[in-house]
């Protein structure tokens, strides 16, 4: 079962709300709260898409830029022993430590 939603380059959650018998959902990895929902999962689709719309005329209208979901961007602090291993591995692979850094992530997570 798949419960994202993708749109224009942003996703969201879906969830069931079983005493108000509805789903809904909310625009993820962004500050501004974004939420949509309706009664059947046609409508939710088209509620998703209506919210990720209705935000992007609202930041064209107010002058501000959209925020998107994730820059694509990863910092992350290892251990320098690691780090130093890392850096040999993708030397012998003709890799970059950021390719290698994203097959492994991407490994992880199926």
């Amino acid at each position: 079962m798949n419960n994202v939603l993708r749109y224009k380059g942003y996703s969201a959650r879906v969830e069931f709300d079983p005493d108000d018998l509805i789903f809904f959902g909310r625009i993820a990895g962004i500050e501004d709260g974004i939420g949509f929902h309706a009664d059947t999962v046609t409508g939710l689709v088209a509620a998703f898409e209506e919210a990720v719309d209705d935000y992007l005329e609202t930041c064209a209208k107010i002058g501000k830029e959209p925020e998107r979901a994730y820059s694509g961007k990863v910092l992350l602090r290892l251990d320098p022993a690691v780090h130093a291993r890392l850096a040999k591995a993708a030397a012998l692979t003709g890799k970059s430590i950021n390719q290698i850094g994203e097959e492994a992530i991407t490994r992880a997570l199926g």
